[in-house]
């Protein structure tokens, strides 16, 4: 029993936190812009547990939907469904008792907030797919780990001031693609002999030159969103920081080696979090 939990722990990658890190900053950064400062305490618990819940969900049907490329990649090979630990059918039972529990966390959300949850739960579904129709799936992951910026909104102000919005959503597809993009060249090797699609093949020789644009784009738009919200100087000085963290990556990533590519990806943990932290301190406006 205890090896079988451990197995779903696994498939959730609960050991592996970098990446509900990487999904709940940008909804914690559209949580203080919607409040203009510290959002109510019960939406912040929602969107914490759920973001949990739904991230865990996303890496199950992922691995339901990797369960025949797995095994022929080396970092996944050992994966529960591709090693043989879990069955199929049992990832798809955990997909669906996850979803519910997320649906079950949202429903104190005003009407807004929970039609938006619909096209959030479709993009998570539909993205462990999106490798085999295109060759950009790191911008199907961006519009999905984008999509709590708008219910963040609505669940805050009951409305969506898309103006805002969508300069933070554009924002964040951005850093999406660019740091997926150091994740997916890890597996470039490999990706290229099952015949997985990635942006990592599609760039080629300019990966990191794409990915430094993006970096610069994701950077930019987060001063506009700021200018949009008058936040404090404190703000566009994290964005220093943050920029300069994202030129340590392409630092670490310049030989593509898969060790380093890997590293600079997980240090994208920080890159939002110095993001949030300036937005926090931008709306305390204790500086």
């Amino acid at each position: 029993m205890k090896s079988r939990l451990r197995d779903y722990a696994l498939l959730m990658r609960l050991d592996k936190p970098i990446g509900i890190g990487l999904l709940l900053w940008p909804t914690l950064w559209a949580l203080w812009f919607a409040a203009r400062g510290v959002p109510p305490l019960h939406l912040l618990a929602v969107f914490v547990i759920g973001t949990v819940l739904m991230r865990s969900a996303g890496c199950v049907i992922n691995d339901y939907a990797d369960r025949k490329f797995d095994p022929h990649v080396a970092r996944t090979r050992q994966r529960p469904i591709a090693a043989g630990r879990v069955k199929p059918i049992e990832a798809l039972v955990l997909f669906a008792v996850l979803c519910v529990l997320a649906l079950l966390i949202a429903l104190p959300l005003n009407a807004e907030a929970l039609w938006l949850s619909l096209p959030a739960a479709a993009l998570a579904v539909s993205y462990p797919f999106a490798k085999r129709f295109h060759s950009l799936p790191q911008a199907h992951l961006g519009l999905a780990f984008s999509w709590g910026i708008p219910m963040a909104f609505a669940a805050v102000r009951g409305t969506v001031p898309w103006r805002e919005a969508s300069v933070l959503m554009a924002a964040n597809i951005c850093w999406v693609i660019a740091y997926d993009t150091l994740y997916a060249m890890v597996d470039r090797a490999d990706d290229v002999k099952i015949g997985v699609k990635s942006s990592a093949i599609l760039f080629g020789r300019f990966d990191l030159r794409i990915i430094g644009l993006l970096q610069a784009a994701a950077i930019s738009l987060l001063a506009c969103a700021g200018f949009f919200a008058q936040c404090g100087w404190i703000f566009f000085s994290s964005l220093v920081l943050a920029a300069a963290l994202a030129i340590q990556q392409q630092w670490q990533a310049r030989k593509r080696e898969p060790a380093a590519c890997f590293k600079a990806f997980l240090d994208n943990n920080r890159f939002g979090l110095v993001v949030f932290a300036g937005i926090v301190l931008g709306f305390a406006r204790i500086f």
